[in-house]
């Protein structure tokens, strides 16, 4: 396995592109987990978690943090869901 290999299924990018060089995918993901951890940040604050740690998690495991956040329940004492626009 290469390093580009292991980078690009850690970061998720194989899934979607597979035939990116290394520097290109190290660029990419850099930026991808950035994003990811604000991601991670939002949806820990709105749905009870510890903001913090989530987005250091966002920031290292990048997408497979948001998809596990995505898919824990809501804790008690997290703030009520936003009403309608009006």
């Amino acid at each position: 396995m290469t390093l580009a290999t292991a980078v690009g299924f850690w970061t998720g990018l194989a899934l979607v592109a597979p035939g990116l060089d290394l520097p290109t995918l190290l660029g990419t993901a850099v930026v991808l987990h950035c994003c990811h951890a604000v991601m991670c940040r939002l949806f820990a604050y709105n749905n009870g978690y510890p903001r913090n740690v989530w987005t250091l998690l966002g920031l290292v495991a990048g997408v497979w943090a948001v998809a596990l956040l995505v898919l824990l329940p809501r804790r008690d004492g997290a703030p009520p869901a936003p009403s309608r626009l009006r």
